[in-house]
């Protein structure tokens, strides 16, 4: 059995969860020997989860009595503002003399922004950082900037070339206003430029000898490497979506130095189990969170305290899934107390979290399904023995 389906086995409650976190936070801070942050959000919720404005104060306040001279934060994120990330980690680093970022999953766009700021980032082969892709309002929709810029790009040298512009592409410079296109190159200028900076200044400080020619490196080399690895980042026509996952092997072929935690069996084992417990905190109803081993700020669904009062009241739930064998669809009856009838169209929940599927009696594994249906509910689904 792996970590996560250990955890969801265990049906750990809010309390168990927030505890069973701490642990994990603290074994990753004794290894490393230095102050641990985790600053998480649910990439998939539909509520505001991207980096803004609102995180520094709680990010300030989980650093409040935090002493140090390095600190690491566990970072998970769809991305967000750049000119937060720019905020905390300065915010850091007026604190701290060594900032290093782990990241157990995902960090994406500002996430690799702020990945960008540290002396040393952690992953391991599963982890992912994501295109630096500066996004900005345009028509009532965000849109990626260097998109806009490139498409306007591409219309002006077609119509250079053959003095012709076409209906389509008219009506789309119509829509693109001088100040809008002023804005896209600000944004995406100031990501290269921030994540330059911080590469000269923190990540590539420790570079001393080049690789290939074997001679000292200068102030010059790392600038032009700083630059390379910004433009590499920020290459729209490169990665070609905003999530596109850029693993290990990418960012050491850029020129970065990537620490596998992986490598170490007692950090790894605690920064996967940490990992494992993101997804079943966020089901929960928890879409945010700032952390420490002995302190939490969480953000949670404003219904999720309503929602799951008047869902404690329901006597049962019902599942429908479909077989991944046979593609039928299975109605499961997952009751909150004893003795409840099942209705003649589902069959009931099995106590092993196994069921079988009465069309062609492929295995189906319910275990996360009677999680997520335990966190919602806040009651926990009674089985037959």
């Amino acid at each position: 059995m792996g970590i996560y389906s250990d955890y969801l086995a265990q049906h750990l409650d809010a309390e168990q969860l927030g505890a069973e976190r701490k642990r994990q936070l603290a074994r990753i801070s004794a290894r490393r020997g230095r102050d641990v942050l985790a600053f998480a959000a649910d990439v998939q919720s539909r509520h505001p989860v991207s980096i803004a404005y609102a995180d520094i104060l709680a990010f300030r306040d989980q650093l409040t009595g935090k002493s140090g001279h390095g600190i690491d934060v566990i970072l998970e994120t769809p991305g967000g503002a750049g000119e937060v990330v720019e905020d905390i980690v300065m915010m850091l680093r007026t604190k701290y003399a060594s900032v290093g970022v782990i990241v157990p999953g995902i960090a994406r766009s500002a996430g690799t922004i702020f990945a960008m700021g540290a002396d040393e980032i952690l992953m391991d082969a599963s982890s992912a950082l994501g295109p630096i892709d500066a996004q900005l309002q345009h028509q009532g929709r965000v849109t990626s900037a260097q998109v806009l810029l490139d498409s306007v790009k591409r219309i002006r040298d077609e119509a250079a070339r053959t003095g012709v512009v076409n209906a389509a592409d008219t009506l789309i410079l119509q829509n693109v206003s001088p100040a809008e296109l002023q804005l896209a190159e600000h944004a995406v200028a100031f990501a290269r430029g921030l994540v330059t900076g911080w590469l000269v200044r923190h990540h590539l400080k420790g570079w001393t000898t080049n690789e290939a020619t074997g001679q000292a490196v200068t102030d010059d080399d790392r600038e032009a490497r700083a630059r390379a690895i910004a433009a590499e980042l920020t290459d729209r026509a490169k990665w070609m979506t905003h999530s596109r996952p850029i693993k290990i092997d990418d960012l050491r072929h850029m020129g970065l130095a990537i620490t596998d935690f992986s490598e170490d069996a007692e950090l790894g084992d605690a920064i996967a189990r940490y990992g494992a417990l993101l997804p079943i905190t966020f089901a929960s109803g928890v879409y945010k969170m700032f952390e420490t081993p002995t302190s939490q700020i969480l953000r949670e669904d404003p219904g999720a305290g309503g929602a799951a009062g008047q869902k404690a009241q329901a006597k049962a739930a019902r599942l429908t899934i479909q077989c991944g064998q046979c593609g039928a669809s299975v109605r499961i009856h997952a009751p909150f107390a004893k003795g409840l009838p099942v209705p003649p169209d589902a069959m009931p929940f099995p106590a092993a979290n196994v069921a079988r599927c009465p069309s062609c009696g492929h295995e189906l594994h319910l275990a996360e399904a009677r999680h997520q249906i335990e966190a919602q509910a806040r009651q926990v689904i009674v089985t037959e023995a």
